[in-house]
């Protein structure tokens, strides 16, 4: 029988979203407005990732937090339909993460958390996510309060670990155990325009592989052996949906890279399954 490779471990949230898509953005003022459609489903940046790699072919184990509401039974449901391995831990106030996010017609997003997580002791899965970060080929650990202890583990056992920092804007405090533990560190530009210097700090600091996405600029590499790389966006004839989309380009360059892909091409694989994504209302389209 062909030996079949470890699962790759996440840690980190998942969610319930209400997506509102306007024209526009609202502006800060008393206004009525008319939404252009709206829908509840799935969300999350550790669900994008691990709804992403199964897309691709890559096994998956997660392990996150979910509430004992009406809403836990949907987004867990969503992820097993999908192959993904499940490690739950229960929430304390038994309540869900779910967000609100507002979509322009641009494709700009405006996140509102209805719920935000909080801190989880460790609990029954503990032993079982111990053991499946360290048999894991990759361990992403996701921002978020109760994914630390798992970021601490990690480090004490010497495994790599993948760090996905979103808009950091080289300030916020809460990043920065995130920013220490990363083997292999991404983040976007958005809000950090100094980003090559930054990335430069972080490879001197002892990263591995530093990545930062430009969304429709592309995205940009640096090595530890100093070296560069550029790649451009895949043109995409319209956007349907930008959730997601960072989520994409990470599982993307992450199975290829494992897959033995180079930088450059594993930037080229990320970039091709974000632009698959942004085309889709899905957080993981299937083709």
């Amino acid at each position: 029988m062909e030996h079949q490779p470890a699962p790759v471990f996440v840690a980190g949230p998942v969610s319930w979203n209400e997506l509102v898509y306007l024209d526009t953005l609202p502006e800060p003022r008393s206004q009525t407005l008319f939404a252009q459609r709206h829908l509840a489903t799935v969300g999350g940046t550790s669900a994008g990732k691990a709804l992403n790699l199964r897309a691709l072919g890559r096994a998956v184990t997660l392990r996150t937090v979910l509430g004992s509401d009406d809403v836990a039974p949907r987004v867990e449901d969503v992820l097993r339909r999908a192959g993904v391995a499940l490690l739950v831990e229960p929430a304390p106030d038994g309540r869900t993460e779910r967000h609100l996010n507002l979509m322009g017609g641009a494709g700009e997003r405006l996140s509102i958390y209805l719920q935000a997580p909080g801190d989880v002791p460790r609990g029954e899965t503990w032993e079982a996510a111990v053991a499946a970060l360290s048999a894991a080929p990759a361990v992403v650990i996701d921002l978020a309060v109760p994914a630390l202890p798992l970021l601490r583990e990690s480090r004490r056992l010497g495994k790599d670990v993948w760090c996905d920092v979103h808009d950091y804007d080289g300030e916020a405090t809460f990043h920065r155990e995130f920013l220490d533990a990363a083997t292999f560190l991404f983040l976007s530009s958005d809000r950090l325009p100094g980003y090559r210097a930054f990335m430069e700090q972080r490879v001197a600091a002892g990263a591995r592989l530093v990545v930062c996405t430009h969304g429709a600029r592309g995205a940009s590499a640096l090595t530890a052996d100093g070296e560069w790389f550029d790649v451009p966006a895949v043109a995409v004839e319209r956007v349907v949906d930008t959730n997601g989309a960072g989520d994409a380009f990470f599982a993307g360059f992450l199975d290829a890279y494992l897959s033995g892909a180079t930088v450059v091409e594993a930037l080229r694989a990320g970039a091709a399954r974000g632009a698959l994504c942004v085309q889709s209302p899905d957080l993981a389209p299937s083709v």
